[in-house]
């Protein structure tokens, strides 16, 4: 089948129909004579003549006559399965997304994203998901639809659509005596630290911008996510570092956030998904919504 040219499945279908090359040729938008040799190339193709003369007429053969249904079925299935996506109608579809996102975001976001896919799609549901590492894995595989974050270093071939951008922040309780002087390089590291670590061992942008004035933190505790990070210094005289985002997701504690007297890298939150997904007409009305939901920043 390699040699064989699946647009002749068109052109035998309008062949078969119309009984004429001439006629079948007006309706494909060709000449007469490149007609002709189309049907030369599909009678030597099915080893039959399929149109034969008849007077001034051409009719069919019998095994012309015996696929012509299935010749006109294939080229309208053809025709469905090449033809793009209709649009999705949001009111009527039925669909559950997973979403993967660490969470601070899940906490801030989930129920404002929710209820905006409520409102105008009743049917269709999100499901959110742990991030316990950037392992591109799932979104890969298609067990995971959208991931919100920041993109991996392996990343290269997702997509990626900023969504905003985050700052870290220090975040000490109430009344913590750093508050009560200019924060400066030494005197931050004059606490024990909280830390976010997902490996161990590994060091932070802070931990870089303080080795390059000589210093390092005291780290005192290591937590799997900044919740844990903001819970630690509200109820001890632990300090910790923490996107501006996660603290707004937990403003529920009491803290105090101070800008940190070293230079950190910004944080580029984007919604991430995989290429396969990049025409899936549900998948898009999905990123359409989110983005707008951050039009404004988090």
């Amino acid at each position: 089948m390699s040699h064989i040219d699946l647009n002749l499945l068109n052109a035998l279908d309008v062949l078969l129909e119309e009984r004429s090359v001439t006629r079948a040729a007006l309706r494909l938008g060709l000449s007469t004579s490149a007609m002709s040799r189309t049907l030369s190339r599909l009678r030597e193709a099915l080893g039959d003549p399929i149109l034969a003369p008849a007077g001034r007429a051409l009719v069919p053969t019998p095994h012309a006559e015996a696929i012509a249904e299935q010749v006109r079925t294939l080229r309208l299935g053809a025709q469905t399965v090449l033809r793009p996506p209709k649009p999705i109608d949001p009111e009527s579809m039925e669909r559950e997304f997973t979403i993967r996102a660490n969470d601070a975001f899940t906490q801030l976001y989930a129920a404002k994203l929710s209820a905006a896919v409520s409102a105008l799609a009743p049917g269709v549901r999100l499901r959110f998901v742990a991030k316990p590492d950037k392992d591109i894995g799932p979104l890969r595989d298609g067990a995971v639809d959208l991931e919100i974050g920041v993109i991996s270093e392996n990343g290269g071939e997702l997509r990626a659509q900023t969504l905003y951008r985050d700052t870290y922040v220090g975040v000490a309780r109430p009344g913590h005596p750093i508050l009560d002087a200019p924060v400066t390089p030494e005197r931050l590291c004059a606490w024990g630290h909280v830390v976010f670590a997902r490996r161990r061992g590994r060091s932070g942008p802070a931990d870089e911008a303080l080795a390059l004035h000589g210093l390092s933190r005291r780290v005192v505790v290591i937590v799997p996510g900044f919740p844990a990070v903001i819970a630690a210094v509200s109820a001890s005289d632990l300090l910790g570092l923490a996107p501006r985002s996660a603290c707004l997701a937990l403003a529920g504690y009491d803290m105090v956030l101070f800008d940190l007297p070293i230079p950190m890298p910004e944080i580029v939150v984007s919604q991430i998904w995989h290429p396969r997904m990049d025409a899936d007409a549900g998948h898009r009305w999905l990123r359409g919504l989110v983005f707008e939901a951050f039009r404004d920043g988090p």
